[in-house]
């Protein structure tokens, strides 16, 4: 622990450069910004705030011994398409310090808002003028006896993939619990690993809070002649040592009756945002940290944004929580223009997957299951895997479905999102829902 503290803090005890509030006499440093969380995120509101702010003191904290980096890069780090530099966010050398950004390891164990102080685990207190909260999320652990056993990993940091390179190799018998989003990311690359894959999923089918029954069990099915056993409707209830087996540490019970056994089990049961340093801190929190249109908390000095923040949706009124890259960008971006000044607001965040799982790609958009008083329009091509179905409010597209189509991503994404009108075009794709390309041509171009 000595050496981690020495690591954060070289120059404990001296203030930043920068505008800062000077009577902050309990605080090691203080910063006129600081961003606590260093994934996308994070580092977009960092930079964000140097492209706007030339001269204010910038900490970036990092809760990982690691050079900030995006999980969305481990799954290429896993099949071997990239080294571990290759999911940093930067690659350039000195970027950081080029731009005068203090990027430092260090985990927030405590806000004060009324001190404007952060206490980091280990006992050092950093004061700021502004605060952006980009602390992310974690795996959820399901409460399922033996699951603290050798063997048994989350695949969310550099730390993890390191060890299931280790044991995911050519052959190996491994146990995937969950087929989300996240969890057919991992699918794909543990897959391509070579691993004899057996894939655990709760829902009734795969990625159930992306695709309905129709879709998620076409991909079922493509998983299943691709050599990847997908069971669904079933739960692990127990992980027990494997008796007298070299190879095989594991056996994983399922409420089926049957024992599967493994050499290594990837739990990917979904995640929730890292709330529990805000204890006692008068924030206003839900599912995350609930901000408005600017990002801004409800302490005026703090911003939250990505994982960890519950902001404005694309459509209606209730505040969401969206674990989607490019929205975390967007996030980073706009809580930084207001944080600096600048006043921006943020639109809302539109539901919006996409996912290649060994060569089928499904998408989803905005109110893809349908929306109350609404109509929709499906086609169904279970022979050569191609699903469409699109989800109309009135004379809007609000919400689609694909499977086994490329070409249509951006259309879809473009008249959602556009809330473009489709007058006589809503009649048309009723009857033909493969006609997006030319009701986009139509009707976005006005």
């Amino acid at each position: 622990m000595t050496g981690f503290i020495k690591k954060v803090f070289c120059r404990k005890g001296k203030t930043a450069s920068g505008p800062s509030d000077t009577n902050r006499g309990t605080s090691d440093q203080s910063y006129k910004y600081v961003v606590a969380g260093a994934g996308p995120a994070g580092v977009t509101a960092a930079e964000t705030l140097r492209q706007n702010d030339p001269d204010g003191s910038i900490l970036l904290l990092g809760g990982e011994p690691e050079a900030p980096y995006s999980r969305m890069a481990i799954p290429y780090l896993l099949v071997g398409s990239i080294e571990e530099e290759g999911t940093h966010i930067r690659h350039q050398d000195g970027h950081y310090e080029n731009l005068k950004i203090d990027c430092r390891q260090g985990r927030v164990s405590q806000v004060n808002p009324a001190s404007k102080t952060l206490l980091l685990e280990g006992g050092n207190r950093i004061g700021y003028d502004k605060l952006c909260l980009a602390t992310g999320a974690h795996p959820i652990k399901p409460p399922i006896p033996g699951l603290d056993q050798e063997g048994i990993l989350h695949c969310w940091t550099l730390e993890d993939a390191r060890k299931i390179i280790e044991l995911a190799h050519e052959g190996a018998d491994v146990v995937l619990m969950g087929a989300g989003f996240i969890g057919c990311i991992i699918l794909e690359a543990l897959a391509l690993r070579k691993v004899n894959l057996t894939v655990i999923e709760m829902g009734d089918r795969m990625v159930p809070r992306m695709l309905d029954p129709v879709a998620g069990n076409m991909l079922k099915s493509w998983c299943a002649n691709k050599g990847v056993t997908v069971h669904t409707a079933t739960k692990i209830t127990k992980v027990e040592p494997h008796p007298g087996d070299a190879e095989d540490t594991l056996l994983v019970d399922l409420d089926n009756g049957k024992q599967i056994p493994a050499h290594l089990l990837v739990v990917a049961a979904g995640v929730k945002s890292n709330l529990g340093y805000l204890d006692g801190a008068g924030l206003e929190i839900d599912q995350g940290i609930l901000v408005d249109e600017r990002l801004q908390t409800s302490d005026e000095n703090i911003y939250a944004i990505g994982d960890v923040a519950q902001a404005p949706a694309f459509e209606g009124e209730d505040k969401v929580v969206h674990a989607i890259q490019t929205t975390a960008t967007d996030h980073g971006r706009i809580a930084a223009l207001n944080m600096s000044g600048i006043a921006a607001r943020y639109n809302g965040s539109l539901a919006m997957n996409v996912l290649d799982t060994l060569g089928l790609i499904s998408v989803s958009f905005g109110e893809w299951n349908g929306v109350e008083g609404g109509d929709n329009a499906v086609s169904v091509d279970r022979e050569n895997n191609r699903y469409i179905r699109l989800e109309f409010s009135g004379g809007r597209l609000v919400g689609a479905q694909s499977v086994g189509r490329t070409d249509q991503v951006g259309v879809l994404r473009g008249l959602i999102e556009g809330r473009v009108p489709l007058g006589d075009w809503k009649e048309k794709l009723k009857k033909n829902p493969h006609l997006v390309m030319d009701a986009y041509l139509a009707c976005a171009q006005r």
